[in-house]
């Protein structure tokens, strides 16, 4: 291996996060003891198709974290970039003292399965039941299934962002279709 590379450059470990950030920026309704609440979350993944589960991070430093441990339920709320100064906000406030969906004259809607409402404004909205814990205690990653996944047809920005680790974000532009080259993951395609 060259040791004359001057193409690459180092880059500091501790920020990865902003290289590898796997998905969009989204809202995370909880519902505990009679008060609802929103937050903003950037770590996430999805674990598997089928039944779908997703893992995320949520820490004590989290106002949802004692609901989201009580009840064991939450919505993800995927907004779409009209909503990434709401969202951004959302993150810098904290449930314990707003009434964040106020606040941001965000409409509650009652999901289906779950407690945690539903975000009207947001594209997609996904009722999910935490189904395995083993790594909360260590590293408050939380794995959920989804259970429901609703969308909102009357929305015309469709577009969403990525925050980039950094205070800035990037937003999805063109979608271009290479489901004809998924050859091994036909069955996702579809």
């Amino acid at each position: 291996m060259s040791t004359n590379n001057k193409v690459m450059r180092d880059y500091p470990r501790n920020k990865v996060a902003r290289l590898l950030e796997p998905g969009p920026l989204v809202l995370v309704t909880t519902a505990h003891q009679g008060k609802s609440n929103v937050m903003t979350m950037g770590f996430h993944m999805m674990v598997q198709h089928d039944p779908p589960l997703i893992a995320f991070v949520i820490g004590p430093w989290d106002f949802s974290h004692k609901a989201l441990i009580e009840t064991k339920e939450c919505v993800i709320a995927i907004p779409g970039v009209d909503l990434m100064q709401e969202s951004v906000d959302i993150g810098n406030c904290s449930g314990s003292e707003t009434d964040k969906f106020k606040q941001f004259n965000l409409n509650r809607l009652d999901a289906e399965i779950v407690k945690a409402p539903l975000v009207e404004q947001c594209l997609a909205n996904i009722e999910c039941r935490v189904v395995n814990t083993q790594l909360s205690a260590k590293y408050n990653v939380f794995v959920v299934e989804a259970l429901k996944v609703w969308v909102n047809g009357n929305r015309k920005e469709k577009r969403i962002f990525h925050h980039k680790g950094d205070g800035t974000f990037s937003l999805d532009g063109a979608t271009i279709d290479m489901k004809a080259r998924m050859t091994k993951w036909k069955e996702i395609t579809d």
